[in-house]
């Protein structure tokens, strides 16, 4: 059974990252979510999921964290403008921010970084159709797209982070800064 998952992720700023949660407490409140927005740590758009298994698997953060040395990239803004649910094949969905279209250096970074981890050997973790977004609540109400106010930050690292299952707990083991 997985208890560990790891994957690549951008986090907001501090400041950002309130404003998301209060944005995501007001959103869940607009919809008539039950579901508690996500606490304001947890808050990232997850660049590539890295598999889940039982333990942390040594091998596949050594060969991350060589991938993620050799991303060269300056720093980039991001924006997202739509709230909606991905329909999920559990009990409930994740409401999520997105962008309908845009975010031009996002996606060429996920791309660079997709190429240095297929160089190292974890191509298998490498799937197309990047839809960037980040999570706010989970619920079981489902959310048609919904155009919001522009939400935008600079990303200025990204990040390795290993979740704990079930705990809701995320232990980043290393950041690398862009430029």
């Amino acid at each position: 059974m997985a208890t560990d998952r790891l994957f690549l992720a951008t986090f907001p700023d501090r400041g950002t990252a309130g404003r998301l949660a209060a944005f995501a407490a007001a959103q869940c409140a607009r919809h008539g979510l039950r579901g508690k927005p996500l606490a304001t740590d947890r808050f990232h758009v997850t660049l590539f999921h890295l598999g889940d298994s039982a333990g942390l698997r040594p091998e596949i953060v050594a060969a991350a964290s060589a991938a993620a040395a050799r991303v060269t990239a300056a720093p980039f803004d991001v924006v997202f403008d739509q709230v909606t649910s991905f329909e999920a094949r559990r009990e409930t969905s994740p409401f999520v921010l997105t962008a309908e279209q845009g975010n031009a250096s996002l996606h060429a970074f996920q791309a660079e970084l997709g190429a240095r981890l297929r160089e190292a050997g974890l191509g298998r973790w490498v799937a197309s159709g990047f839809r960037p977004h980040v999570t706010l609540a989970y619920d079981h109400l489902v959310i048609a797209p919904e155009k919001v106010a522009p939400m935008a930050w600079r990303v200025e690292e990204f990040v390795l982070v290993h979740s704990l299952l079930g705990r809701t707990r995320h232990i980043p083991l290393a950041r690398w800064p862009l430029g």
